[in-house]
């Protein structure tokens, strides 16, 4: 059976014969065909009826008309004129309409060279073939050709009623289709190639919304109809996979719960959901989420779609502030931190229950990082929701709760209100990062990852699988002092910039502003970095700066270069507090798209535990080490000597091979080289 986006029961088919032609092509063409029905496809946002992808095929667009014959009066190759209940009127030709949307189509990928066939008798076309063709339920085969219909739109072009029947044999069926093709070809798309399709179609799942949005705006038609000339498009394309996007897409009314690793685009098809209900919503839609930075990047986004009056993201103490403030309900009073907050809630509730503040206010509820809310915030937030639409999404990720107390909470979800028996998801494979930082990420929290299954109305633990994703392996670098370590971290940065990565693309993190933090605010401005601290953090390209704060701010985040730095001042007390920290630091490594450092200045439980998730052997190998020290302190080289040999065992000179780090060991290395030539007497 093909896979047909949105899926078939949520699909709001506009007539009973779309309804029909879906379960036929869903029913007569085999599992690898994908099927879009009423997406809005390409720049143009243009809405066939159906778009059919076939590996081997290739694409079909499909235009479906629900006329009876006596509803057609006359018909030209531009337009048919038919009869509705406000008198007779002229409408496109549903295969002109088809022709125009394939064309559109072609064209756009025509301009992608990783879609054009080099070589053979089709170079500089596509790589694979299309068509286009009009489906008449309603009309037989006989019917469409006594009205003379054929004379107007090609016979090898339509489908009619008499051979799209229930019973009808699925390869004379597929014959029709493949029909409309006017070139045929064997065509062999592989699976990137098939996304880069998608990527094109649908710019609604990449997985980049923001550059997706600047893509399209300078790629706009223009006032003559053609299009702006393409620079280039990117080499490497990513989009959802078909589970999220048949996700996205097919997301019904009522209570939903999606459970996904890191990274595994669970914002992405929050935003979209957003997107999508603020097209039907008449009450406002609210996102809310825990943390402050993900929620402005959120709020980001959704003033880039123009939404911001139709969808409120706020935190979830912001939100309750807001809403007691709104309702002439007092707010605490000489308290703050924690019990701040905790009487902030308390309040919220006790008004909602005295129905001082009303519910049903909102059209829809959305909550990202829904595993750092505690299950009384649940119980208030469900009441938001408008009963008539009900309609819940909650992004769930239990390895990613950071803010929980020593006790771990564990619910049900109908126990706090949300009813999710039968509408929950899993999503296990991370997109985010590559498969070495995963490795290493994995490796470090491999006791926080243990998979716990659950049912529907409870939390599973589930453990990432990787995309295959390659690039750089992870670094531990261990210095000698703080301050050493965060002028490493600086000439990293710069190193970084002088291989072209945006200073916007980078970002340093620490646990603890005192004293890691402060310091590497310090040293990075200092070295003349352009740098903003965590409040000052914005999400437009204008911004072009490293991003410095602390691992929760983090969270929901991502940056192609990321480094976690003093980690040699992390405090951990007991093995609960070591478990927390664990999740601290899993939620920081990914984090990073692609590069990722660690850096400290000293041996912890936490560093050794890194070290050897980053396959960091102190043991290994010192001469060639000895050698380059000596070499780099004999040619005068004694102040870059420490930095020199790091780069060395960092994977960044002639013994690149190497993967392993020694950590302090660079430090006597440079001493013995020293004292070598001292008594060779090269040296005072």
């Amino acid at each position: 059976m093909a896979t047909l986006l949105p899926a078939y029961g949520v699909c709001k088919f506009t007539t009973t014969g779309e309804r029909r032609v879906a379960e036929r092509l869903q029913q007569k063409l085999e599992d690898d065909y994908l099927l879009w029905y009423d997406v809005p496809v390409g720049p143009s946002n243009s809405h066939p009826d159906f778009v059919v992808l076939h590996p081997k095929r290739g694409i079909l667009i499909l235009e479906v008309k629900d006329w009876k014959l006596e509803t057609v009066h006359g018909a030209d190759r531009q337009s048919i004129q038919i009869l509705t209940p406000n008198g007779l009127k002229y409408v496109a030709n549903p295969l002109e309409q088809a022709r125009q949307c394939a064309h559109a189509v072609v064209d756009w990928l025509k301009r992608d060279k990783q879609l054009i066939a080099e070589e053979g008798r089709f170079a500089g076309q596509l790589m694979f073939p299309w068509g286009y063709g009009a489906v008449f339920p309603n009309i037989t085969r006989r019917d469409f050709e006594n009205a003379q219909l054929h004379e107007v739109m090609e016979p090898g072009h339509v489908i009619c009623k008499d051979e799209m029947t229930e019973t009808i044999d699925a390869e004379f069926f597929q014959q029709r289709l493949w029909g409309m093709f006017g070139v045929k070809f064997s065509a062999h798309l592989t699976l990137p190639q098939i996304d880069r399709v998608r990527w094109h179609l649908f710019p609604d799942i990449r997985l980049d919304p923001q550059k997706s949005a600047d893509l399209f705006e300078k790629e706009s038609p223009q006032s003559d109809g053609s299009a702006n000339v393409l620079s280039a498009f990117p080499e490497i394309v990513r989009v959802m996979d078909l589970q999220q996007e048949q996700l996205a897409r097919s997301l019904g009314e009522g209570h939903r719960v999606v459970h996904g690793v890191a990274g595994s685009g669970k914002t992405l098809i929050l935003g979209y959901r957003a997107i999508h209900l603020a097209a039907a919503c008449t009450r406002p839609i609210l996102i809310l989420c825990y943390n402050r930075k993900l929620a402005e990047k959120l709020d980001h986004w959704m003033h880039q779609k123009d939404l911001r009056g139709k969808v409120v993201v706020q935190t979830f103490h912001k939100w309750c502030l807001a809403q007691l403030k709104a309702y002439n309900v007092s707010v605490p009073h000489g308290v703050e931190g924690e019990e701040f907050y905790a009487q902030l809630v308390a309040k919220m509730i006790l008004a909602v229950d005295r129905k001082h503040i009303p519910g049903g206010q909102y059209d829809a509820l959305l909550i990202d990082e829904g595993h750092d809310f505690r299950p009384e915030w649940f119980k208030l937030v469900v009441q938001m929701v408008n009963p008539t639409s009900n309609s819940l999404l909650v992004m769930y990720d239990d390895a990613q709760s950071i803010y929980q107390e020593a006790v771990k909470r564990k619910f049900s979800f109908k126990s706090v209100g949300i009813e999710a028996q039968g509408r929950t998801t899993v999503f296990k494979i991370n997109y985010r990062n590559t498969r070495e930082v995963l490795r290493v990420a994995a490796a470090f929290a491999a006791d926080l990852l243990a998979q716990y299954e659950a049912d529907d109305d409870h939390v599973p633990t589930l453990e990432p699988i990787s995309v295959g994703r390659e690039g750089p392996k992870p670094l531990f670098i261990q210095l000698p002092t703080l301050a050493d370590e965060m002028a490493w971290v600086a000439a990293h940065l710069k190193k970084a910039h002088d291989g072209g990565l945006a200073w916007r693309e980078m970002a340093v993190l620490y646990r603890e502003y005192e004293p890691a933090g402060k310091s590497l605010m310090q040293t990075v401005r200092n070295a003349g970095i352009p740098v903003v601290w965590q409040k000052d953090v914005h999400f437009d390209e204008a911004q072009d700066s490293v991003k410095v704060m602390s691992m929760h701010s983090s969270k929901g985040l991502e940056f192609p270069l990321v480094i976690l730095a003093g980690l040699g001042c992390v405090r951990v007390g007991d093995a609960e507090s070591l478990s927390e920290e664990a999740r601290v630091l899993y939620v920081a490594m990914t984090r990073s798209t692609r590069e990722l450092v660690m850096t400290c200045d000293r041996e912890t439980d936490i560093t050794r535990r890194l070290a050897a998730a980053a396959g960091v052997k102190p043991q290994d190998d010192d001469e060639a080490l000895r050698a380059y020290a000596l070499k780099e302190v004999e040619s005068g080289n004694v102040n870059v000597a420490l930095w020199k040999t790091t780069e060395l065992l960092s994977g960044d000179s002639e013994l690149a091979h190497r993967e392993r780090y020694l950590g302090a060991r660079v430090v006597e290395l440079r001493e013995f080289a020293k004292e070598q030539l001292r008594r060779e007497g090269r040296m005072a």
